[in-house]
């Protein structure tokens, strides 16, 4: 393998690979969607659910937003009963992860049977054992010639031992991850947005808390632009607020795009002219302001001196 391979594979680590405790892992192999994988998990496997113990599990807002909905919980329910902060990917992003629970420390959705949430399980643990790389996650385009998967084998995982056979294509179907993939993308790009810039270059305060509101607590941010100055900034069709009223999912991709007009000036979230103009004043009247301050500054500095000059003269005389 050549070594750009390797340095890409060291790299492809993502948010739902969970090694960062033992990257070797992963397997120095690239994989396409034809290449086969031998894998599967049962209750008949003697290590079932050894993988939701002792695991972080990063929560994205299309996760929050299925396991609310089937617990029937308001965002912020959910989030305080069952999840714990966290940062995401190496940045200082604000999100959440699944609170571990009990003595075995696991998933709080895991019993000796299986998992109680399976059909709406997080993405985390479907995408598990094969995880995807895409290094134009950052925003720059035809992102598909970047994309490539790869295994994750752990020792303690046996399900590397039975004779089902796949192909990635056929696992990820199976997985549902298609779907996963698709609502979860705008989100990965702003979290790889910002990892790309580093940490010399930090969010603010403000910027974490709209952050973490807009991507976990889906129902604060509709109050928000509901009930907030957001619509008399904010130029919105009436039939994207028609949606955002009403549908979860719509809200949430707008999330997306309000995030990444915020955070990154990407995209168009046109604002009313006149808060513009307000906006543009206010800015004017603040330069004009310290303007005067430095000019006051600057005379009573020179009378200062001007009078300290005139008392060594006069002492000298």
């Amino acid at each position: 393998m050549s070594e750009k391979a390797q340095q890409e594979l060291s790299d492809a680590k993502n948010i739902f690979t969970n090694t960062d405790k033992n990257p070797s892992n992963i397997l120095p192999e690239k994989l396409t969607l034809d290449s086969t994988l031998q894998f599967e998990c049962h209750p008949g496997v003697s290590c079932f659910t050894a993988c939701c113990h002792n695991i972080k599990i990063i929560l994205t807002p299309y996760d929050i937003l299925v396991l609310k909905k089937r617990l029937n919980l308001a965002s912020h329910e959910f989030i305080t009963q069952y999840t714990e902060p966290t940062y995401l990917e190496k940045t200082d992003m604000p999100g959440v992860q699944l609170k571990l629970v009990g003595e075995k420390n696991g998933c709080p959705f895991v019993t000796p049977e299986g998992c109680t949430v399976y059909e709406d399980r997080p993405t985390a643990c479907r995408y598990y054992p094969v995880g995807m790389a895409d290094f134009h996650e950052g925003g720059a385009e035809d992102a598909e010639e970047q994309k490539f998967f790869f295994l994750v084998k752990e020792d303690h995982c046996k399900g590397h031992e039975e004779p089902k056979q796949w192909t990635i294509r056929d696992w990820r179907a199976d997985q549902g991850v298609d779907v996963r993939d698709e609502m979860n993308k705008e989100w990965l790009r702003l979290v790889m947005r910002r990892k790309s810039f580093g940490l010399q270059a930090t969010l603010s305060e403000a910027a974490k808390r709209m952050f973490f509101m807009a991507s976990t607590d889906l129902d604060t941010f509709r109050k928000f632009i509901l009930e907030s100055s957001f619509l008399d900034t904010y130029v919105i069709d009436e039939e994207t607020l028609a949606k955002i009223k009403e549908d979860d999912i719509e809200l949430m991709h707008f999330s997306f795009q309000y995030l990444a007009n915020t955070l990154f000036g990407a995209g168009e979230m046109p604002i009313r002219q006149e808060k513009l103009q307000a906006k543009i004043e206010e800015i004017k009247q603040r330069q004009d302001d310290s303007l005067l301050k430095a000019e006051r500054d600057y005379e009573e500095l020179k009378a200062d001196r001007d009078r300290l000059m005139k008392e060594s003269e006069e002492k000298k005389g």
